[in-house]
């Protein structure tokens, strides 16, 4: 508890103190809830808008970067566009049943049109420009497509998305908005935004409920195929309010939070939590242009060291690349542990290692230790359901259950699965009864197929950490459980920063094997090649092999027992697929489909003669 205490002390009086009741039945299962009551809530996310614009028209609200400068809009100029959209799709005859979609990224024009649709009571829908961009053969793109049956579709530019358009041309009758102009086959941004708009805007949003559909979210595909989400405005407004209550440094922070954010709006954690948390309390949003790959975290750099955020959001590869830019640059790493007041990573575990390093510079830098934390959800809970708000002893701690959400610890085997109920989760999947009755059990808690387990049993309030998925685990031949997510953070440490990712195989058999996502340009950079080399010569370098047996041996020294260590492991120099379902857009591995899909890779694993097997080091 000593590094907890160091924190609490250093760092000024920032968040709510957890105060959590567990209730444990008879059945076994356990009942998780704040004390902390939910305060009330306003009516829809419009309210936010309609608030900033009137009393704050002149404060900064979104902005990008073109060329070397910022081009921002204000909170009462965002209104006005908003109500002058929202005229405009009312009057083509989009409502709760015509949702307005939104192919391309993140954008000051993106965001204007998706609230002004909420604002008026249609649902909007951000599909994640990878399903246009990145595909090859738009599938997904095509059946979300028709699920939506949307009356407007949104481009930021025709040209990069004309292969997407066509591809599902015939499939929907909607209006094509081009954010660069009109023509015989789309209608210009700019002329949505100069409609004039009318009492029926007025008349709209008043009508709209807490339970009026906001958003529609396809799921990232980890466990399936994408479905549509229902976002009420109830689920929006209450994961605001609950973070309000917990964050209480929000209330102090003069003119609103600050962020400088990539992550994208198609995702709960970008749009929900990050652009409605500095929406709810009158911040500003900065929308970073990169993102953490190759090429394009240069990008979230030059914006780092233009604008210092208040709250630092990313998920944890982002923070792999923070973490080598930082050590590198003096004067970046100055700035960024002077001004950022919270640090907040989710979607995946945080290494230790990366944990250690942010720490360990921020003591350096500036006295005390970095104020890092998390959070946990998923699309289906608008995402919050626990938040780490306090200073957690170590990486992986997901918090405490917010107020107003239950969570309910099932035994499955050695595990606890963790199911959620409350105003924050979803009422169902759109146009799928079938698969949203599945989805909750008979005392209408949300499955979400999660396994965590309590950081101390007798003390609640002290958090909980992420156990992996209940699907994703299996037993060795042995019968021992493989902890797949636990080893998976483990491995991808011990292998730093050779391995970008770890797919965990060995089921049936006597050990555990690795299937290991490369960082190229980090082999790249251990072999001493040029970039040049071909993936092949990189991954074939004795150097890179030999640091991954060594980093296998680390793993294995560190083990207690069969299960927590691989014995064997390959380099894949293909990357995982988007189309075939093994990654998301945002990075994340799916670990069943590239099982399925590698099988030949597995196979080689169990082959002794396999020349490319790697081992660990012999000591």
């Amino acid at each position: 508890m000593a590094e907890a205490e160091a924190r609490r002390a250093a760092a000024p009086a920032m968040f709510a103190a957890p105060s959590i009741e567990a209730l444990k039945r008879d059945d076994g299962a356990i009942i998780l809830r704040s004390r902390m009551p939910l305060l009330p809530t306003v009516r829809c996310t419009g309210e936010w808008l309609e608030h900033w614009g009137r009393h704050y028209p002149d404060r900064t609200f979104l902005a990008e970067r073109r060329g070397d400068s910022w081009t921002w809009i204000t909170y009462g100029e965002t209104l006005a566009q908003v109500r002058a959209a929202a005229s405009w799709m009312l009057t083509q005859g989009l409502g709760p049943d015509r949702p307005l979609a939104i192919l391309s990224d993140n954008s000051i024009a993106h965001a204007v049109l998706a609230l002004a649709a909420q604002h008026v009571g249609i649902p909007v829908c951000a599909i994640s420009p990878a399903y246009s961009l990145m595909s090859t053969d738009h599938e997904k793109l095509r059946a979300m497509i028709r699920l939506l049956d949307p009356g407007a579709i949104f481009v930021a530019q025709r040209e990069p998305f004309a292969r997407a358009l066509a591809a599902i041309e015939g499939l929907h009758h909607a209006t094509i908005i081009a954010g660069d102009g009109g023509g015989t086959s789309a209608v210009a941004l700019q002329s949505v935004l100069a409609t004039k708009p009318g009492p029926e805007v007025e008349s709209a949003f008043a009508a709209v409920t807490p339970d009026t559909i906001a958003k529609l979210l396809f799921t990232s595909g980890s466990t399936g195929q994408p479905k549509a989400v229902i976002n009420t405005h109830r689920m929006l407004t209450m994961s605001q309010q609950a973070k309000g209550q917990l964050w209480t440094f929000l209330r102090e922070v003069e003119g609103g939070p600050v962020i400088v954010d990539w992550l994208p709006w198609s995702h709960t954690f970008g749009a929900n939590h990050n652009f409605n948390l500095v929406l709810a309390h009158g911040g500003s949003i900065y929308i970073d242009g990169g993102k953490p790959a190759p090429g394009l975290f240069e990008t979230s750099l030059a914006n780092l060291r233009s604008i210092v955020p208040t709250i630092y959001f990313n998920v944890p590869r982002g923070f792999d690349m923070l973490v080598t830019a930082l050590r590198a640059d003096d004067t970046l790493r100055q700035k960024f542990f002077s001004g950022v007041r919270c640090i907040l990573y989710a979607a995946a575990a945080l290494p230790q290692n990366l944990w250690d390093a942010l720490n360990e510079m921020s003591r350096a830098t500036i006295g005390r230790p970095a104020p890092l934390v998390s959070a946990w959800g998923a699309t289906e809970t608008s995402p919050l359901a626990t938040d780490c708000h306090f200073f957690a002893e170590r990486a992986g701690n997901i918090g405490v259950p917010i107020p107003g959400t239950e969570l309910k610890l099932v035994p499955a085997g050695e595990k606890l699965e963790v199911r959620i109920r409350g105003s924050n989760v979803m009422p169902g999947y759109w146009k799928a009864p079938d698969i949203t009755a599945a989805a909750f059990d008979e005392e209408g808690f949300y499955k979400i197929g999660d396994a965590v387990k309590l950081a101390d049993p007798d003390h609640p309030e002290r958090g909980l950490f992420f156990d992996g998925r209940i699907t994703e685990d299996f037993k060795l031949s042995s019968g021992t459980w493989v902890n797949v997510g636990a080893l998976r953070v483990a491995g991808i440490a011990a292998l730093a920063p050779l391995a970008q990712d770890i797919v965990i195989a060995g089921h049936g058999t006597d050990e555990v094997h690795f299937l290991i996502v490369p960082n190229i340009a980090a082999c790249r950079t251990h072999a001493g090649l040029t970039d040049s080399a071909t993936a092949g010569d990189i991954l074939g370098h004795a150097s890179v092999r030999e640091a991954v047996a060594q980093g296998l041996a680390k793993l294995r020294a560190e083990a207690v027992g069969s299960s927590r260590y691989a014995a064997r492991a390959l380099l894949m120099a293909e990357p995982p697929s988007l189309d075939a379902g093994e990654i998301t857009d945002k990075g994340y591995i799916n670990q069943r489909a590239v099982l399925t899909r590698r099988a030949h890779l597995v196979a080689r694993l169990q082959d002794d003669a396999a020349p490319e097997v790697i081992r660990p080091t012999r000591n």
